[in-house]
């Protein structure tokens, strides 16, 4: 499948299939709810879906590429052919992502910007595939000891333009790569509204399509009064907004109804905004 990027900012839906999402209150790990909730989405306006087998929230234990393979390749069995979206794998193992490739999956999330398995590059050059290059440091379980910046935005590009050379040398075409900033990962609150701030001044400097994830993140947390993850919806709409206005090409959002509208009013104001 074929994404156009560009004609408008797109929706990616989250489909986690673990136990611990720091977001969510129910578990997707019955393979029938997490394809129905897949198809849900798509029927809300998604424009591609995401699908993770394992949490990558700060302070996660590691999965194994069995276990992972284990939860995700039921549900890539249960959408193909029925979902008319493109599938992403959020993973940063090269196993469980060409298992993934070969299921369906069009494009990989990687968390990691490939360096927890530089591998990973390999498999997305060989496979054809897209890639989302994430920005993080260390591992979810310490990252936010990495988070020290003299400069958020300036050093969160530079690692960036890293991963993406890596990618290329690998001998992933730069058509297939995107980047994503990794609000949240390895940033406390003010690196996180930093990025979004200035999100335009970093996709400038990167030239890649543009991926924001600030879907009921945890930098949200204060300004919202401690609201538990799933009560920062309305929060995670002002975040969006900031993203698409700054040239985001694709929101990765939990409550995917609500924020097609809000993605959509963001982009006409955007679309408005005549120099």
């Amino acid at each position: 499948m074929v994404l156009h990027l560009g004609e408008r900012p797109l929706v990616m839906g989250i489909l986690n299939l673990t136990p611990d999402s720091f977001a969510e209150t129910r578990s997707q790990l019955d393979p029938a709810r997490a394809v129905a909730a897949a198809l849900e989405m798509e029927a809300h306006g998604a424009d591609l879906i995401d699908v993770g087998g394992e949490s990558t929230r700060p302070g996660a234990e590691p999965l194994s590429a069995r276990d992972e393979l284990a939860r995700v390749l039921p549900v890539f069995a249960g959408l193909v052919g029925r979902l008319r979206v493109p599938l992403s794998v959020d993973t940063y193992k090269a196993d469980v992502a060409l298992a993934a490739l070969e299921a369906g999956a069009s494009l990989v999330n990687d968390v990691s910007g490939l360096r927890y398995d530089p591998a990973l590059a390999r498999v997305v050059a060989e496979r054809g595939a897209a890639v989302v290059l994430m920005h993080t440091r260390g591992r979810p379980k310490t990252m936010y000891s990495g988070a020290i910046y003299d400069d958020v935005v300036a050093e969160v590009g530079a690692e960036l333009k890293a991963s993406v050379a890596f990618a290329q040398e690998a001998g992933v075409a730069v058509e297939r790569i995107l980047v994503d900033p990794g609000i949240g990962f390895a940033k406390r609150a003010e690196h996180s509204y930093g990025v979004l701030a200035r999100l335009s001044e970093l996709a400038e400097a990167l030239a890649r399509p543009v991926v924001v994830g600030p879907s009921r993140k945890s930098f949200m947390r204060d300004a919202l009064d401690a609201r538990p993850a799933a009560e920062r919806d309305w929060g995670t709409a002002a975040a969006v907004t900031a993203a698409v206005l700054a040239g985001a090409h694709i929101v990765r959002v939990h409550a995917v109804n609500e924020m097609v509208q809000v993605v959509k009013v963001a982009e006409e104001i955007r679309r408005h905004n005549v120099p």
